[in-house]
């Protein structure tokens, strides 16, 4: 029974001895939770602290925005000439280089017009020098024609003298030969009778008669040469006339001159108005190659072989890859402190977030809003403000980052701009 005791006796102190371990076991651990748990809201506090410093240190330092995408140039390949279409050596999406060929144009009818206004070139430098020699030739002609006109004039004057004088003469000879007629005449009355009477002798009757005739005669031949005389001063008269008309002509001898110089002057303007149809007739020819005028790609080709296109006809576009940019749109609040010149860094989603180092060229003139086809219209009574956006213009720091081509227009971006040192 003792023994019973001993051992029901020994067990409970057992359990008093462990449960005054436990106790100060616990009592132990007691600490270090509570250490862990202030080490932990510690390491959470400075946590939110860093991430606050963080934001704050962004939001201050820089501006970004997700509203952004890329942008380039798409020029519209079209024609400048009316013609047909005899090869298109490119298709969809290839990359060109600048002076590449796109679309051939049937040149026949070009090539045509070039020879022909080559020879109406050669025709108007034929005429301007023809017109440019006959300048000094006008001058010394109408000032000789002038100096022997007014020589002729004179003697013209002379002439009329002359012609007078010797008429003058004939009519002197018609009195004459007229006294002579009619004393022969009266002779010959007188020895009529006389001769009948063989008063005189037959022979001096026959003399009389002769010298009547020929007194006769020489009285018509002085007429007809004083009739002469008449017409010779009346055509000596006349060219008086003429020849002062003439003379009046050959005064205008510097507007003749000048008349000339004129021809000459508008010769020379056909033959630049010739080679200006020329220089036209060799840009429609050269105007039959349409070829890429920058590097990029093909897209939204709608032209094919055997098509007759006109001038100004869309036939395809060309995305160029050298002058690639970004258009950020920021809101309005976001640009207190931002100006051109600013780093900024931008990821491409479309490559995993790619990073390319950028800088502010631009900002907008005025909000996307307004730029709209339709602006809003804000005087109602319902007016809710809405914080605007504006574009900003963003290109590459350094365009060699993009040696191979991989932004393309409309591709999605992120920009981050800094906006404070």
């Amino acid at each position: 029974m003792a023994e019973q005791t001993l051992e029901t006796e020994a067990p409970h102190k057992q359990d008093e001895e462990g449960a005054n371990g436990e106790g100060s076991g616990a009592q132990a651990e007691q600490p270090r939770q509570k250490s862990r748990r202030r080490f932990i809201i510690i390491l959470v506090v400075a946590i939110l602290l860093v991430g606050v410093g963080l934001f704050y240190w962004h939001s201050t330092f820089y501006e970004d925005t997700d509203d952004a995408q890329i942008n380039g140039h798409l020029i519209q390949i079209s024609s400048r000439i009316n013609g047909n279409v005899l090869s298109v050596p490119v298709v969809e999406n290839q990359r060109v280089k600048a002076g590449d060929l796109i679309v051939q144009l049937d040149p026949k009818d070009y090539q045509t017009a070039l020879n022909q206004a080559e020879a109406n070139l050669a025709a108007s430098e034929a005429n301007f020098q023809s017109n440019t020699v006959n300048v000094p030739v006008t001058s010394v002609s109408v000032t000789t024609n002038l100096a022997a006109i007014a020589s002729t004039l004179s003697q013209s004057k002379d002439a009329v003298v002359q012609a007078q004088q010797q008429l003058d003469a004939s009519r002197s000879a018609i009195a004459q030969a007229d006294a002579n007629y009619i004393k022969a005449k009266l002779d010959v009355e007188r020895y009529t009778p006389l001769v009948q009477r063989d008063v005189i002798s037959k022979q001096q009757f026959d003399q009389a008669v002769a010298t009547a005739k020929a007194d006769e005669a020489a009285l018509a031949q002085a007429r007809q040469t004083a009739s002469a005389g008449e017409t010779a001063v009346r055509m000596a008269q006349d060219r008086v006339v003429q020849t002062r008309a003439q003379l009046e002509n050959a005064k205008t001898a510097p507007e003749q001159i000048r008349i000339q110089k004129a021809r000459a002057s508008q010769a020379g303007a056909q033959v630049d108005q010739a080679r200006a149809n020329l220089e036209q007739a060799r840009l429609n020819l050269s105007y039959c190659r349409i070829v890429a005028p920058v590097d990029g790609i093909i897209t939204r080709k709608s032209v094919e072989v055997g098509q007759n296109v006109s001038v100004g006809q869309n036939m395809t576009t060309l995305v160029s890859l050298n002058d690639i940019y970004i258009t950020a749109n920021f809101k309005e609040t976001q640009l207190d402190h931002m100006r051109a010149g600013q780093p900024v860094v931008f990821s491409v989603d479309a490559y995993g977030g790619a990073k390319y180092d950028g800088v502010v060229t631009q900002i907008g003139g005025a909000t996307g809003s307004v730029l709209s086809l339709f602006p809003p219209e804000n005087a109602t009574g319902n007016y809710v403000k809405v914080v605007q956006r504006v574009p900003v213009r963003i290109d590459l720091k350094d365009p060699s980052e993009d040696r191979d081509h991989l932004l393309r227009p409309g591709l999605s971006v992120e920009p981050k701009v800094r906006v404070k040192n």
